[in-house]
């Protein structure tokens, strides 16, 4: 965890500072594959109050204090901190100023849009300069000519020494993906075909130690019901034999009767 001080006086605060750049996002995948992962957060450490998750929001790194809306800051598509309050206040936060959370993000993620925005170079290096340790590309375009060629869908880079370097990610079972484990976080991270919303197609995820993928809401609630079917089925089934065998035993009792015997007295 990077903490960060600030010698400065009358520090602006988030009301004093636009809380977007007001760059419009240029496809659905820059929203939705960032709130993915924070609704999988908010189940995997729902007994955590020391973290946040931040979809499309200003970090801000440096103050300006005579022209507030001149402070320097990054918008990633959605970034992590650690050690942090999970709820600021009542209203949330509205962007996230280092000298006032004195944390540094220690991850943060851009999905690649059909507009290159210098995800491979120039943000790069922005992120390495600020030290942010872990900075995850996601690139929907992977495998196709030009820039994209060479990449891979999501690329992890870690800070060594001051510089990112490419994280090698570790192949799972067939079909399941590959995975980059990052013990600072305790979480891996990786992708693999999914459903979301009946949009079926390649979906990034947060995974356990043992390359376990966590699942979503929507695959909880669709196992719990089918939990709940299985219950159901196992019931009827054991009511089912259950029949079977009080009508067997009725019809013995019955031929037996037809011969003079009383049912009762067999032991």
């Amino acid at each position: 965890m990077v903490t960060i001080s600030y010698e400065y006086q009358n520090l602006p605060t988030a009301e004093d500072l636009p809380d977007s750049d007001e760059t419009p996002v240029d496809n659905e995948l820059q929203n939705d594959i960032p709130n993915l992962l924070l609704n999988l957060l908010k189940w995997i450490w729902g007994d955590r109050q020391d973290w946040f998750w931040g979809v499309d929001m200003c970090v801000y790194y440096e103050p300006n204090t005579e022209e507030p809306a001149k402070s320097k800051s990054v918008v990633p598509d959605g970034f992590l901190a650690l050690g942090v309050e999970r709820v600021k206040n009542e209203g949330g936060r509205l962007s996230y100023l280092l000298w006032e959370e004195k944390v540094l993000p220690i991850l943060v993620l851009e999905v690649v849009s059909h507009k290159y925005n210098g995800e491979y170079d120039s943000k790069l290096l922005e992120y390495q300069d600020l030290g942010i340790l872990y900075y995850l590309i996601y690139n929907p375009l992977s495998g196709r000519r030009g820039l994209y060629k060479k990449h891979q869908s999501l690329e992890v880079y870690k800070l060594v020494d001051s510089k990112y370097e490419l994280v090698p990610s570790v192949a799972l079972l067939p079909g399941n993906g590959k995975v980059v484990w990052m013990p600072e976080i305790e979480l891996g991270i990786g992708c693999e075909q999914g459903n979301q919303g009946s949009w079926q197609r390649e979906w990034v995820y947060w995974y356990d130690r043992s390359g376990m993928r966590y699942p979503t809401a929507e695959e909880r609630a669709d196992n719990a019901q089918e939990l709940i079917q299985q219950e159901r089925a196992a019931k009827e089934e054991a009511e089912a034999i259950a029949l079977q065998e009080r009508q067997q035993k009725e019809k013995l009792a019955g031929y037996l009767k037809t011969l003079g015997i009383n049912p009762d007295e067999i032991p």
